[in-house]
């Protein structure tokens, strides 16, 4: 494959250089932010014609040409040289993308931006709860042994740093420093606060502040405090340095930022912030208990039609807020049900299709969907084909009813799939076991779906 001939190719298509703002990539696509996103769009057949492109589409402010992992990072380097954005980084590609989106969608990519990030600690500790219950399970050591205790330290470190987490990474997004961001979730989870992760009932002490009664309680594994009160630090910083003078500004701007936001979250924001969070989670639970399966078809059914959109990401925030307050994430087996049935749609796609092209763009799409990885087959292969998408939301709505209805949760966010499977050995076999039904029912739902209504490859769209 040449990849330098691939992208002298799409450049004109794109409308030209001079049409290009900015780009970037993640795993599988290109992403391209355009002055004019009508002119990618009205040569989009033409664009996934070229070699090696699997689908394209306009989406969260950006046009996405989808390659697949290993060809993507390989197509940018020769693009990004040929239209001498070399030099640009992520962060400016962000701030473009998000100057053309509309505030929901704008807000949506800010809790993505600001919690993708830390997607690999979550899932290690995920993966590391799950080995430490295997360990206690099945009696490999006792339970008082040094491995059990040091295997509990790595696996909780994550959700009981979580605030110092999210302080570094939302303080980069909203424009603050983001080491301010981390001494803000520092003094959010500092020793002399009651550390209630993990705990059922935290009974605080109090201390009695100017006539007001503190409660001496910590906030870790928690997410909205945090997002609170780093998004008011930043406010607070980027305006002092507006009239602080330089030759200060290293001495008292991080002074006052953090002497100020420190008294705002014990105050305020932090007890605001805990409320909101159990807010949303009782709210979520009261859909999960008596919507049930109904809850899970709704779910399993829809949750593609919002990857569609690119806003999937927020729902992290929404998933660490779970595993703060119940120890368990039942959202995430739903979510992982739908990138399944997408799988199993696009495999039927594979065995009705006779274009040797979309044979070879179907089988590895739907792999990658079965490894949590769903863009090329939804957006090369079942969206345009349209039934096998619409037989994919009927896959996950089963699995999603399934899963919901035999109460299969895990122990993180970020993986889907086969995968998955690490993340909930921690609550049992029975809970694999079901996890591995809904997954078969959810496959299997949407081949047949899509079978039966078949495809005309003449009306690709």
């Amino acid at each position: 494959m040449n990849y330098n001939k691939i992208a002298k190719d799409l450049i004109p298509l794109l409308g030209g250089a001079d049409n290009v703002i900015s780009a970037t990539h993640c795993a599988t696509r290109l992403r391209l932010v355009l002055k004019d996103d009508e002119k990618a769009t009205a040569n989009r057949d033409k664009i996934e014609e070229l070699d090696g492109v699997k689908g394209a589409f306009a989406s969260s402010g950006q046009f996405q040409v989808i390659f697949g992992t290993g060809i993507v990072n390989k197509v940018y380097a020769e693009f990004a040289e040929e239209v001498g954005l070399k030099e640009k980084d992520t962060q400016d590609h962000a701030e473009a993308a998000k100057k053309k989106m509309n505030p929901f969608a704008r807000f949506a990519r800010t809790l993505s931006n600001i919690f993708v990030p830390i997607i690999p600690a979550i899932v290690a500790s995920g993966l590391l709860m799950g080995l430490l219950g295997m360990v206690t399970t099945f009696g490999w050591v006792a339970d008082d042994s040094s491995l059990v205790k040091m295997l509990n330290m790595f696996s909780s470190a994550a959700f009981i740093i979580l605030p110092i987490l999210l302080g570094y990474s939302a303080a980069k997004e909203f424009g603050g420093n983001p080491f301010l961001g981390a001494v803000i979730g520092g003094i959010m989870t500092h020793p002399d606060l009651l550390n209630p992760w993990g705990l059922a009932e935290a009974n605080p002490e109090y201390m009695d502040f100017m006539g007001l009664d503190i409660a001496l309680i910590g906030y870790q594994g928690t997410v909205v405090p945090v997002l609170l009160a780093v998004f008011v630090m930043s406010f607070i910083e980027k305006n002092l340095r507006k009239i602080v003078p330089s030759a200060v500004d290293l001495l008292v701007t991080p002074f006052v930022t953090v002497i100020l936001t420190g008294f705002i979250t014990l105050l305020a924001i932090g007890p605001l912030g805990n409320a909101i969070g159990s807010g949303i989670t009782v709210v979520l639970n009261f859909v999960y208990d008596y919507g049930s399966v109904f809850a899970g078809l709704i779910f399993g059914g829809l949750y593609s039609l919002i990857v569609i959109t690119g806003v999937h990401h927020s729902f992290h925030a929404i998933e660490a807020g779970l595993l703060a307050e119940l120890g368990f994430n039942y959202l995430l087996p739903i979510w992982s049900m739908a990138n399944v049935a997408q799988g199993g749609a696009g495999l039927a796609v594979y065995f009705l299709a006779k274009r040797a092209k979309t044979k070879e763009l179907a089988l590895p799409a739907a792999l990658s969907a079965f490894l949590g990885i769903t863009e090329p087959v939804i957006f090369g292969v079942n969206l345009r084909y349209r039934k096998p998408f619409i037989g994919a939301a009927i896959g996950g709505a089963l699995g999603g009813a399934y899963v919901v209805f035999t109460n299969v949760v895990a122990n993180a966010y970020g993986l889907t799939g086969i995968p998955m499977i690490a993340i909930l050995v921690e609550f049992g076999t029975v809970n694999v076991v079901n996890y591995l039904i809904g997954f078969a029912i959810a496959v299997v739902g949407a081949f047949v779906a899509t079978w039966f209504m078949g495809i005309k490859e003449e009306d690709v769209k």
